[in-house]
């Protein structure tokens, strides 16, 4: 029989699926918010053939500037930090929402450290606490999995 986790596995464990969730529920009123601004048809275009994403692709924006955007119309409020307490980082191309690489959102993980700007598309074991989470127009490139 295997051992409980330890009470900093479980605490790890939290702010890991909290995290995914904000980042998920973000990722979501940032697609709604795209759904808005260019036809259902273009929002939808599929990305999910991409095998890897290269951040440089994406547009920057602060925290500040993403709450005027989404709030009060697609969120409540957009989430400053990630389950550890260490800031996301936002991309939106509010100029040309129709460009191929319009949104993204990450989160550096436990150890507050980007590991990279180029993602290969796959998830992660769920102990894996240091990866970082990243959602990109409209789906998971890196997320904590059981498989």
């Amino acid at each position: 029989m295997r051992s409980p986790p330890d009470s900093g596995y479980q605490e790890d464990r939290e702010a890991q699926k909290r995290t995914t969730e904000d980042i998920y529920r973000l990722g979501h009123a940032m697609f709604s918010w795209l759904t808005d601004q260019v036809s259902a048809e273009a929002a939808g275009q599929s990305q999910s053939d991409k095998k890897m994403v290269d951040l440089d692709d994406y547009h920057l924006i602060s925290h500040k500037e993403l709450t005027k955007i989404l709030v009060p119309q697609y969120i409540q409020a957009v989430p400053e930090k990630d389950g550890w307490g260490h800031p996301y980082e936002f991309h939106l191309h509010v100029m040309n929402p129709v460009a191929s690489r319009v949104m993204c959102i990450r989160s550096p993980g436990r150890d507050g450290r980007f590991s990279t700007r180029n993602y290969e598309v796959g998830g992660f074991p769920l102990n894996k606490f240091d990866e970082d989470i990243v959602w990109a127009d409209g789906y998971f490139v890196r997320w904590p999995t059981n498989e």
